[in-house]
């Protein structure tokens, strides 16, 4: 041990949904869950001030814009009605304000869809959220998978999934013309004396026109802190990290254990470098679910009591939703391990192979659905501080990621449990800040940590689209 290298400090981001039942239907009926009055804005700005004296991150807002209706026939969305399984769910956009205004350093990120948002409008509507939260907003770029939201915004049927990527590589363009290439930095004045606002000669109509989009315009507001939102993307398919090894500076990368999502790591880092940029320009997080206490017996005890609250239908109708698979097809006996289809059995391997106690369990339906119920499809960290910690250590040590998505059972509680119990050891280990590091920092700052200010790094394609002499 004869290296006294600084350890590597983690990204610790809450992840939530602007609806009743994010990953865990039916735990909304928990006496302690606040969520399930998703609509109570008081409830959302007190989860931020929460967040931001437990130092996490960031918020990140998942979305998604039809409903989970593939399980017990297409079409039918009774059992993510009944459950609350990401349903009812508004549009977090609209949220975001009033938490930024009761924290100072919180970062926010949200998702928007390449496929269905207007890429004029939402240059706006980001730069206008920058502006307001002062640098602290982040987007997370998907391009839908829905069917109930394809037939939503009006299409007979999905995009199909390359041409959508297609699709978003144009929009990326539009957006970075607008956001960095129609405002000189020094164009906006507002200068009493000479009474001009805005300097015409350093302010420009861009023009766009390309198979998907045409757009003549002047982007609608004078340059934010970041310009362009920190960029964040999920997404496991070859389009999809292509994408995301191109665009995104921070990436959720999905698998419940740490070396097959080493190779994913490692695949995305080399394909940056392919694309121009530096190997670590890319944070790579993992989605988990943390339950912690003082003990091992008392983090499992409030494990097995939230689950108690579970409902299964509403997690079948979440699965049906991910995977496009209709959980009722199958009999309430068959062995997943052998019948599921590739996805689900790899999922069920995994689980044989890390969740203690199911050597030699037959992994029926209500049993996959049962481990899926709390938390979704995400590795979990269930005990003590140090036990969980320790889970946690070897995830960044094998997997070579950067931090974590923590999702929650709970809210506020998973994410109080973790400030309270966890991050007192994480910072007795050295490898979790005591406090932001620039009060006020934008998310990119935040998130990257290089000291090189807010604005897309030299190396991200963003940056070529900028008007400069």
């Amino acid at each position: 041990m004869g290296s006294h290298a600084q350890p590597k400090q983690w990204i610790m981001n809450a992840f939530a949904m602007f609806t009743p039942g994010h990953l865990s239907p039916g735990l909304w009926k928990h006496p302690e869950d606040r969520a399930r009055n998703y609509e109570d804005l008081s409830y959302w700005v007190d989860l931020a001030k929460a967040l931001e004296a437990g130092k996490f991150h960031g918020l990140f807002l998942a979305d998604h814009l039809g409903i989970y209706d593939v399980y017990q026939g297409l079409g039918n969305s009774a059992p993510a009605l009944e459950s609350g399984a990401q349903f009812p769910l508004a549009d977090p956009f609209l949220i975001i304000s009033a938490m930024a205004a009761a924290t100072q350093s919180l970062s926010f990120a949200v998702t928007a869809s390449t496929t269905y948002e207007n890429p004029y409008a939402l240059a706006r509507r980001f730069s206008t959220l920058d502006h307001i939260t002062k640098g602290r907003v982040g987007w997370n770029i998907v391009t839908s998978y829905l069917h109930s939201a394809a037939k939503a915004y009006g299409l007979d049927e999905e995009i199909p999934h390359d041409e959508r990527y297609a699709r978003a590589e144009e929009y990326m363009s539009v957006v970075y013309n607008l956001l960095e290439g129609s405002w000189k930095d020094d164009a906006l004045l507002r200068d009493p004396k000479t009474g001009i606002y805005s300097d015409p000669e350093k302010v420009r109509r861009i023009e766009h026109e390309g198979k998907y989009f045409k757009v003549a315009a002047t982007q609608q507001t004078h340059p934010s802190k970041q310009r362009t939102p920190f960029i964040l993307q999920a997404g496991a398919s070859s389009a999809g990290k292509a994408f995301a090894a191109k665009h995104s500076e921070a990436m959720f990368l999905p698998g419940m254990e740490p070396a097959s999502v080493k190779k994913l790591a490692d695949e995305i880092r080399a394909q940056a470098v392919e694309s121009g940029r530096s190997a670590d320009s890319i944070k790579l997080l993992v989605g988990i679910l943390v339950i912690v206490d003082e003990t091992d017996e008392k983090a499992q005890k409030k494990y097995d009591e939230l689950r108690s609250y579970a409902n299964l239908e509403g997690t079948a109708a979440l699965f049906g939703g991910w995977t496009g698979h209709d959980l009722s097809k199958y009999g309430e006996d068959d062995d997943f391990r052998f019948s599921g289809s590739g996805a689900i059995q790899s999922m069920v391997n995994t689980w044989s192979a890390t969740v203690p106690g199911t050597e030699g369990v037959k992994w029926t339906r209500r049993r996959v659905l049962q481990e899926l119920a709390v938390g979704g499809a995400h590795a979990r960290a269930i005990g003590s501080p140090e036990t969980v910690a320790d889970i946690l250590q070897n995830w960044i040590d094998v997997a070579g990621i950067d931090g974590f998505n923590l999702a929650y059972a709970i809210s506020p509680g998973t994410f109080e449990d973790m400030a309270k119990y966890l991050f007192p050891v994480l910072r007795k280990r050295g490898v979790f800040w005591t406090d932001y590091e620039n009060e006020g920092a934008s998310m990119r700052e935040t998130f990257l940590a290089d000291g090189k200010g807010p604005q897309l790094r030299e190396d991200h394609p963003g940056r070529k689209f900028r008007w400069v002499d």
